[in-house]
């Protein structure tokens, strides 16, 4: 299979082409949709050829329709299935059972709890004392954020602010070059081209220097971006590389539940995320939808060990082999700016027993009470969410939320537009960046409380994603977060309800979609 591609090198505008035949994904996916109709074909041919098996069908039917509707799942993510299950009787509740939600094999539930115990960091229970004394309510959120993730808060931590992918690839390379000890990287795209090739480039130079550097890349993530057996490639390099949820075939949720994080630790010392993935269009080098907007955050000191956490936890349930001494990877380090990070997972359930992202945005916008800031690639959210932001608009709360103006996904972006037009009828201001497309997933509550990191404000991110993000407060690169924000409404446009009317067709087209956003 041939891809072509357009680089910006500066000078000039050249085009370059990926040759290679993915394989292995095509018989993953052949094999799924192979076991799928063929359980489907079995069921089938026992209701016809079997007398009364109709009888045990019905059972099933009403069995699984109770099930869904007695769980506490969201409403909204519930309604779908129990339509597909009532209208489409047979196949709809055998899709239910393969992909409501992922079943995870007593092998993996028993390795995920080693690996949290193992790697588990202790809380200084000191710093939220101070947090409390200095600002209850963030106190409140930063203890929900923890008890939520199983993450820790840490005090004085400094921090850095990176308004464009570009600015970020330029600091990343240059502590990439100061790697002493091991190097950790994952992400859920990884293309070749210049940024991926100057990352690489410096991680083959350490690994002959005897730096120890473990990838870990999504392997649905990249299936159009690497070729299938990409690991053996790093291996030769001298550098240990694992897929995230290797794509085998299996009528689960391999599909769905992704790793859509973005991390980056050099010694222990240095820790980057954001929504910055390693592709050329990420740092403007590639023209896809105009200028690509996007932000990151760089780490120093104790808090990476955070970050530091999650690759591990990643790591050790899709390598075979685990990292078994966890203070090799931890660093302790003293005071060296003001204010409040926690770095923090999240993730589908079972692994995660709450929605973490869902709760920390909710609870960010809930404790407004002069402004609300958000930029997000995408805007398909669930009731409660948007009654939250309608809440925060309706108490005189100033809610601003920026969207793309040049679309990634063309009904996407409609679905976007609908829920847009639900919050400004509560007052909540909505912006399109003109300049292209807006990647960046920022929150910023009063000045003073932010959340930079991977979570978009749509299903796949608040449900079905692994994701991880950044809570910050009274931080000094806050103001940072203010300033490009601020930037960012000068280049945007404010959006009206008579500019997202929508034809009859439309309409209809949009409703239906909305009514199984949830499930995708």
């Amino acid at each position: 299979m041939k891809r072509k591609y357009t680089i910006n090198t500066g000078r000039e505008v050249v085009e370059r082409e990926i040759n290679y035949i993915p394989v292995r994904y095509i018989i993953a996916m052949v094999v799924t949709v192979f076991e799928l109709v063929a359980m489907v074909g079995i069921v089938v041919a026992l209701t016809i050829y079997v007398p009364y098996f109709y009888v045990a069908l019905w059972i099933t039917e009403i069995a699984c329709v109770i099930k869904i509707v007695s769980s506490n799942d969201n409403p909204e993510y519930k309604s779908p299935w129990l339509l597909v299950t009532i209208v489409l009787p047979i196949v709809g509740f055998m899709l239910y059972f393969v992909f409501y939600q992922r079943k995870l094999s007593k092998k993996f539930v028993k390795r995920m709890q080693k690996i949290k115990t193992d790697f588990a960091i202790k809380q200084d229970n000191a710093v939220f004392d101070q947090l409390a004394e200095q600002d209850p309510v963030a106190h409140n959120q930063a203890k929900l954020v923890c008890r939520l993730s199983d993450s820790v808060v840490y005090k004085n931590k400094k921090s850095t602010y990176f308004a464009l992918g570009e600015d970020m690839h330029k600091a990343m390379l240059e502590d990439i070059a100061k790697a002493q000890k091991f190097v950790l990287l994952e992400y859920f795209i990884v293309e070749q081209g210049i940024f991926w090739d100057s990352i690489l480039h410096l991680l083959r130079q350490k690994a002959s220097d005897g730096v120890e550097i473990k990838v870990i890349y999504d392997d649905i993530g990249c299936m159009s971006t690497l070729p299938g057996d990409y690991v053996k490639t790093l291996e030769s390099f001298g550098i240990q590389a694992t897929l995230f949820s290797k794509l085998r075939g299996n009528v689960d949720g391999e599909f769905n539940n992704r790793s859509h994080r973005k991390i980056l630790v050099i010694d222990g010392k240095v820790g980057y995320t954001g929504g910055v993935n390693v592709a050329d269009e990420y740092i403007n080098q590639k023209q896809r939808f105009g200028h690509w907007k996007d932000v990151g955050i760089r780490l120093e000191g104790e808090s990476v060990n955070g970050l530091t956490n999650l690759f591990l936890q990643d790591w050790g349930i899709n390598a075979k082999k685990l990292c078994l001494d966890s203070q090799q990877w931890y660093i302790t380090d003293n005071a060296s700016q003001q204010g409040y990070v926690i770095p923090f997972g999240d993730g589908p359930y079972p692994v995660y027993k709450y929605r973490v992202g869902k709760n920390v945005i909710q609870s960010m916008v809930a404790g407004a009470t002069k402004s609300v800031y958000i930029t997000t690639p995408y805007l398909i959210i669930d009731n409660d969410l948007c009654q939250c932001l309608e809440n925060a608009a309706l108490r005189g709360v100033d809610v601003n939320i920026v969207i793309p103006h040049v679309p990634d996904k063309k009904l996407v972006f409609e679905l976007s537009k609908s829920y847009a037009l639900r919050l400004m009828e509560c007052g909540v201001k909505i912006f399109e960046y003109t300049p292209g497309f807006i990647h960046a997933k920022t929150y910023l509550v009063d000045d003073k409380v932010a959340m930079i990191g991977t979570i978009n404000l749509d299903y796949r991110s608040l449900v079905h994603h692994f994701e991880n993000g950044v809570w910050l407060y009274d931080c000094d690169c806050i103001k940072d977060v203010k300033a490009d924000i601020q930037n960012v409404l000068e280049q945007s446009q404010q959006k009206t309800k008579a500019d997202y009317k929508m034809g009859l067709l439309k309409r209809m087209v949009v409703a239906i979609a909305r009514i199984f956003a949830p499930m995708f």
